[in-house]
């Protein structure tokens, strides 16, 4: 190995989106913009939520922890890019980029558990609507939060600190807006065979129980709502699901596409996906359970009203 390469990296180097300065001032204004978008609707989101009586139900609690998730998923990663391009560097130091990575994975993990958790709780609603009050009690609802958090910190850890064990030389600069953990891993001059290893075992069952979960609820859900005598029900059951699904297909279209793969694959079309579920889908969560849900809609206009 050239003695060049013999430096360990103190600090690593965010590249971008684009490497052109001319189309730097359009991507910083378009995720300054996304973010602002991004903060208030998923505030909305909870406030509503908080202050509607009629909203104190399974549904929208988990509704408003995957609002708080999603503002501290873009809050994760957004931030840094916005505050290195106002002031012109384009650097991160080695801490702060292990601190990303452990909060990123915490967070992406927790989307995906409360989008299954989410998924469960229509297939009870739809499935054994006369037991639903039972089956999600509270104390149910707020030990399936608890136990998706304990599980995501503790995979989070495990990568961090398999991330941590590795050296990184001479060469720093990550084609990325974040330390994404894949483009940090292809900077590895050490053997990345274990962490692979863990992307593709505990990570693949972190992410693909959730998914599994959701699969199976739905199933039972369709197979439910074809039984149906009336149009109307059919109608009203699908409707409540629609924004779920929409939002599923969105966020685990991205990630599966990405993630599940060596990270010696990792390209420019995958930067581009992962700005799906960082940036694109925490924003567009609000205005697609807002916009598609009449409960909603009215506790969000009683609000306005109030203001």
């Amino acid at each position: 190995m050239g003695e060049d390469n013999e430096t360990t990296v103190a600090e690593f180097l965010l590249l971008g989106l684009s490497g052109k300065s001319d189309q730097e001032e359009i991507v910083f204004g378009l995720f300054l913009g996304m973010y602002i978008v991004t903060i208030s609707g998923n505030l909305l989101i909870i406030l509503a939520i908080s202050c509607d009586p009629h909203l104190h139900t399974p549904m929208y609690f988990f509704l408003a922890n995957l609002s708080s998730v999603d503002i501290c998923f873009s809050s994760v990663t957004v931030p840094k890019a916005l505050v290195n391009h106002m002031v012109g560097s384009k650097s991160i130091s080695y801490t702060e980029c292990m601190i990303q990575i452990y909060f990123f994975i915490t967070f992406i993990n927790m989307d995906g558990f409360l989008l299954s958790v989410m998924a469960y709780d229509r297939y009870v609603a739809i499935c054994h609507p006369l037991h639903y009050s039972l089956m999600m009690s509270p104390r149910l609802c707020v030990l399936l939060v608890v136990i998706s958090w304990v599980i995501t910190h503790l995979h989070a850890l495990l990568h961090t600190l398999l991330m941590v064990r590795l050296t990184f030389c001479s060469h720093n600069a990550v084609h990325h807006f974040f330390c994404d953990p894949y483009p940090i891993l292809k900077l590895s001059c050490s053997d990345t065979f274990i962490n692979d290893l863990m992307v593709f075992t505990v990570g693949g069952v972190i992410f693909l129980t959730p998914f599994s979960c959701i699969v199976v609820s739905y199933a039972y859900i369709f197979s439910k709502v074809l039984k149906m005598p009336s149009t109307r029900g059919i109608k009203k059951a699908l409707s409540t699901c629609g924004s779920h699904l929409t939002v599923v297909s969105l966020f685990y279209g991205a990630i599966l596409g990405v993630y599940m793969r060596p990270s010696s694959s990792y390209s420019l079309q995958d930067t581009v996906a992962t700005v799906i579920f960082t940036v694109v889908t925490p924003l567009v969560n609000p205005f697609i359970y807002s916009l598609r849900n009449r409960d909603m809609k009215a506790a969000l206009r009683k609000m306005v009203l109030r203001c």
